[in-house]
């Protein structure tokens, strides 16, 4: 039976159900599959014509046991979870216009246009299939710097197994993003604003870990979590990677390159384990913004806490991306004692600086840059101006840092990861071309405009006793 296990080696193994259910290990560590599974070429050749839900069950059906989840509902799980997508391939690739080697992979056609809609659908499925099963009720947390959020919030929509609480930090995300959440009128679901957080949506990840380290608090609620410290997030976001590789390729063997904006690191996390389990990545375009944590990483050495700069790409205006230790676990050997020592410095002092060795293990098919908030909007106009195609913030951030670091010569190709579609970052829109064009605009988007909200507000300095109280006692 394929075991999960904690990054600082402080849990006993536990089944796939176990993992996903708690969010955290009983140590407060992250859940990893204690070994991925490895992929042959030959079985590579043989998913490259399947569709999207087709090679999600081939994947997913990797980790999952047939014990813990039967093939038919796993079937079942995966094709309700991508009912509501707009596009029939689900993610679909194209190519961008005039330049024949960059690729862009349209994560954003789920039901809150983001590339969160991918993942969390099925994760909040999976949540209400496991405590269905054992007639269990549970509440869920997610903090959220912009998009993973409304793709919470819609997922547990008349679930009735879970509650939902959404945190976000309203000063710095959209109101498109914001009325994503605030909008929705379901009882189970609570949209909750923490204004005048120093450190965004970081602070709020805190706030979340602080109240699963509570132990009676989260034994009281059912506490669990739905963030991307969710295995089954990461597990889940492996799929587009494969997917976006078979679509790109001429044939299977052929190497491509990934650019990925990057914020707390699952999505890129997903795919450096999907090129351990056999898929042919050249290398990994860390593309990031004027928040520099992951740039640091990878070219420095260096992990540390740094003050949050806002910026046009908000979704990945974080500066502790979560994911990196799993990226830190697997790509250094696997080895819960150095984990637990990375850990607890960062924690005692809000910085790690790594050796050598293992500063070269963790970039090894890495290469990184940051894309300058003036360079985000210029790359914006500019492929809408030469190609007609509108870039959303984040993966102009991608296109940009692709350009850069595009591979010489430039036979390999590069897909960029569109992670968001530009209706819901007008402002960024139309301060880059001056108007907002039909393409940044969606219904559901306009439609939210003219609906009702409803909120729990809190401040920074009253969040840990405020959201306590009201998770308690909500006021539906």
């Amino acid at each position: 039976m394929t075991q999960y296990i904690s990054i600082t080696g402080g849990a006993s193994p536990v089944d796939f159900e176990t993992a996903i259910l708690s969010g955290r290990a009983p140590d407060n560590g992250l859940y990893v599959a204690e070994q991925l599974p490895k992929i042959s070429i030959d079985q590579l050749i043989a998913w490259k014509s399947m569709t999207y839900t087709e090679l999600t069950f081939e994947i997913l059906s990797l980790f999952i046991d047939r014990s813990v989840i039967s093939e038919q509902d796993l079937r079942e799980l995966i094709e309700n979870s991508f009912k509501s997508f707009s596009h029939p391939d689900v993610v679909p690739v194209d190519a961008l216009g005039s330049n024949g080697d960059i690729f862009i992979q349209e994560l954003f056609h789920g039901p809150t246009l983001s590339f969160k809609d991918v993942a969390m659908g099925f994760v909040v499925n999976l949540f209400n299939f496991f405590l269905k099963r054992k007639g269990e009720r549970m509440t869920i947390m997610a903090a959220t710097s912009g998009d993973t959020g409304p793709a919470a919030a819609n997922a547990c929509i008349g679930k009735e197994t879970l509650d939902a609480w959404i945190l976000y930090p309203p000063e710095l995300i959209t109101e498109e993003q914001v009325r994503q959440m605030t909008c929705i009128t379901a009882p189970n679901v609570h949209a909750v604003s923490v204004a005048g957080c120093p450190d965004g949506s970081d602070d709020l990840e805190q706030l979340v870990a602080d109240l699963f380290a509570d132990k009676k608090f989260k034994a009281e609620l059912n506490l669990s979590s739905v963030n991307s410290i969710n295995w089954a997030r990461v597990m889940m976001q492996t799929v587009h990677y494969f997917y976006g590789y078979f679509r790109t390729v001429d044939q299977v063997g052929e190497q491509l390159d990934f650019a990925v904006p990057c914020g707390a690191f699952g999505n890129l996390c997903a795919g450096s384990m999907a090129r351990k389990m056999g898929l042919p990545v050249g290398k990994f375009i860390v593309a990031t913004n004027e928040n520099v944590c992951l740039q640091r990483v990878f070219e420095e050495g260096v992990f540390a806490k740094l003050p949050i700069v806002k910026t046009p790409s908000s979704a990945i205006d974080i500066t502790i991306p979560l994911n990196f230790w799993r990226h830190l676990y697997y790509a250094t050997g696997e080895n819960p004692e150095k984990m637990k020592q990375w850990i607890g410095d960062f924690d005692k002092n809000g910085k790690v600086v790594f050796d050598s060795e293992t500063h070269q293990a963790l970039r090894d098919g890495f290469v990184s840059t940051s894309i300058s908030n003036e360079e985000t909007l210029a790359t914006i106009k500019q492929v809408y101006e030469v190609e007609d195609y509108l870039l959303d913030p984040h993966a102009a951030v991608a296109v940009r840092a692709a350009k850069r670091l595009k591979s010489e010569p430039d036979k390999v190709k590069t897909l960029c990861l569109a992670t968001a579609h530009p209706a819901k970052f007008p402002d960024v829109i139309a301060e880059a071309l001056g108007f907002i064009p039909d393409k940044g605009r969606h219904a559901s988007i306009e439609a939210a405009k003219q609906l009702k909200e409803r909120i729990y507000s809190f401040d920074f300095e009253d969040m840990h006793k405020g959201v306590r109280q009201v998770m308690r006692n909500p006021a539906n």
